[in-house]
């Protein structure tokens, strides 16, 4: 796995809310948010802010309880199979498996593991914000 994040993405009980509280704080949104996700270019990290029931459900887990934190680190990769082959390497380097590679309703390629801390990854590839020549994200 290349030592880098791409996203971090915050679950939150109110979109709405969370989106105004980070405007206010001066951060400027990406074109690339929609009604139901925020983006926000934090450095050479990409800063997300979605529904926390959602985003549990995206990762196989239950919203409540000790289960789900409340976030999720991202890694985006290329390719759709790149993300099912650092799928399989972190679950061979001792990682959990909370939701195999598969196609998402946006349009994306994803799957999830936990690190041995419970600590949640999303392994991803977004068609729609490609990754630079360096391979990091420059959201629009």
């Amino acid at each position: 796995m290349r030592q880098s994040i791409s996203f971090i993405t915050l679950g939150v009980r109110d979109l709405a809310r969370s989106r105004a509280f980070y405007k206010a704080l001066g951060w400027r949104e990406s074109s690339a948010s929609q009604a139901g996700v925020a983006f926000f270019q934090a450095g050479t990290v990409a800063f997300g802010l979605f529904p926390r029931a959602e985003l549990a459900e995206d990762a196989a887990l239950p919203a409540e309880g000790s289960g789900f934190p409340g976030f999720a680190l991202a890694h985006n990769v290329a390719s759709e199979a790149a993300v099912t082959a650092l799928l399989d390497e972190a679950v061979a380097a001792g990682a959990t498996l909370t939701q195999p590679a598969g196609k998402v309703f946006w349009g994306g390629f994803r799957g999830y593991f936990a690190d041995p801390d419970g600590f949640l990854w999303e392994i991803c590839h977004n068609p729609f914000i490609p990754l630079d020549a360096d391979g990091f994200i420059r959201l629009p």
